[in-house]
């Protein structure tokens, strides 16, 4: 069954207990973990999944549950001296883990490596072997990592992301971007039936097909939501429907908490007709 979620750093001004309350005061009980609640988490020290436990036991105390989260959102997994990102993202992983997250997103990295014209095949081979250390890391658990679409380091489609995907054995999968494919004018409908069941987490946003703005649905933006939700049903996703939308919490946090109480309401039509 499709959830409406939203990702946690909508009150990023909130500690990852406050945060937790205040969503599920407003009736939000699946969300995305996000990078920077994973900072505030890691910097508390002791063993990271540890700590992801105990956050998950407080969380679940508010019927709260983290079924996709963001590793380090700016990492890269292809620099060529990558052994400390490496283990940095599995202590990451780890934490999620302990949070009980099934999807965990990762930008696939090698964004310099593009502008510097490094051939696109020494740039596949680097991510291969990065991710194959991160899945080994997750073998045995139903975690998944989600490579993420992006617009500016050559993996703007599932084009892009399904040969590193089936280049790998498991715990791999694809996140899909809608604000991302917008901005390099893709269709929704083709890259959600492109990527399959390989599809395993989203990011939900809008924007007018310039820039990032990561809006809601139904704005001044221009993806096609009608498009997106037929191919959604088609492939059988089943996993957290997903607002990242940083574009719409640049407001004072009593305004936030309003719209949530929109948002809300907007989630559920979007899953019921998706016009």
């Amino acid at each position: 069954m499709r959830r409406a979620g939203i990702w946690s750093s909508y009150l990023i001004d909130a500690s990852p207990e406050e945060m937790v309350s205040l969503f599920a005061l407003h009736g939000w009980h699946d969300l995305e973990f996000s990078d920077e609640h994973g900072h505030m988490l890691l910097a508390r020290g002791g063993d990271a999944a540890a700590v992801g436990n105990k956050f998950r036991e407080f969380a679940a105390d508010h019927a709260v549950v983290f079924p996709q989260g963001h590793l380090w959102l700016s990492c890269d997994i292809c620099v060529s001296d990558n052994g400390a990102t490496i283990e940095t993202l599995k202590r990451w992983l780890d934490l999620f883990l302990g949070i009980g997250v099934k999807a965990a997103v990762l930008h696939a990295g090698g964004h310099s490596l593009v502008k510097a014209g490094v051939p696109s095949e020494r740039i596949f081979d680097m991510r291969i072997a990065a991710l194959r250390a991160l899945t080994a890391h997750l073998k045995g658990t139903a975690m998944k990592i989600a490579l993420e679409n992006l617009f500016d380091n050559n993996v703007p489609t599932a084009d892009e992301l399904n040969p590193l995907v089936d280049a790998l054995d498991s715990n791999i999968g694809i996140c899909l971007d809608t604000g991302h494919l917008n901005i390099v004018k893709g269709d929704p409908g083709v890259f959600i039936r492109k990527a399959g069941s390989r599809l395993c987490a989203l990011h939900i946003a809008d924007n007018e097909g310039n820039y990032d703005q990561h809006l809601m649905p139904y704005g001044r933006g221009t993806v096609n939501w009608k498009t997106f939700m037929a191919a959604i049903r088609e492939v059988g996703y089943d996993g957290l429907m997903n607002l990242e939308i940083p574009g719409e919490n640049q407001c004072p946090l009593p305004v936030r908490l309003m719209k949530l109480d929109y948002l809300r309401r907007t989630m559920s039509f979007l899953l019921e007709d998706g016009q």
